[in-house]
């Protein structure tokens, strides 16, 4: 049997994908580690590449091809801004975070964001899907595994609970089924590309998910 793009992609890029499912962040949630400061400090982060990522979405909906595509990334467009950016405002009014005494400017943070977007702004279509594909594959792989743990956070409980919400789980399996049913059309090197893009994407996660621990005193 052919091995499909996104059999290829993940093969290729298991390294790396692994690397990341072990990540300190990740093995400090599932063993309700991580502490409030280090969870505040990652929101603030993360909405920063939440915001990034809704005019990633609108570069795929504008480059996509065909119109079920394009109705199914406005949805993605819809979720991001009404459903995760709202779980953001209520949050740091919940905590009472004042998210400009946060730097969002840290090279790890701006590094995620910036070459996330600059896939989405110098690639096409499919390029944007990888780099997508990485990023959802990875939260919806660790987030069926945390969601199993005992975490005291109920916050951050919600926020694990919605990675593994089926709308999410659609989205990371929509991507998946998109590049596959490219990926049979295209050449080796294209292949080879897009499974470069999710490398890449990956290693940047992986600083990206640093950055909660940065300038943090160990106690």
């Amino acid at each position: 049997m052919t091995e499909t793009l996104s059999e290829k992609i993940l093969r290729e890029n298991d390294a790396v994908l692994s690397d990341m499912l072990r990540h300190r962040f990740i093995a400090d949630i599932k063993h309700d580690k991580l502490t409030k400061e280090g969870f505040e400090r990652y929101l603030v982060y993360e909405a920063a590449f939440v915001d990034t990522a809704i005019s990633i979405f609108a570069y795929a909906a504008a480059t996509a091809p065909r119109i079920d595509q394009k109705r199914w990334l406005i949805s993605v467009l819809d979720a991001l801004a009404n459903d995760q950016i709202a779980y953001f405002e209520r949050t740091f009014s919940m905590r009472q975070i004042d998210v400009s005494q946060f730097d969002a400017k840290l090279p790890q943070v701006t590094a995620f964001c910036e070459g996330m977007l600059s896939i989405a702004r110098n690639g096409g279509f499919l390029d944007v899907l990888a780099a997508m594909f990485a990023a959802e594959w990875m939260y919806w792989t660790w987030s069926k595994d945390a969601a199993g743990c005992d975490i005291s956070d109920p916050l951050l409980k919600e926020w694990i609970n919605m990675h593994v919400d089926q709308t999410f789980a659609d989205q990371a399996l929509w991507l998946k089924t998109q590049l596959d049913e490219a990926g049979e059309a295209l050449g080796a090197e294209d292949r080879d590309r897009l499974s470069e893009i999710f490398g890449q994407a990956m290693r940047l996660e992986i600083d990206f998910h640093d950055a909660p621990y940065m300038g943090v005193q160990e106690s």
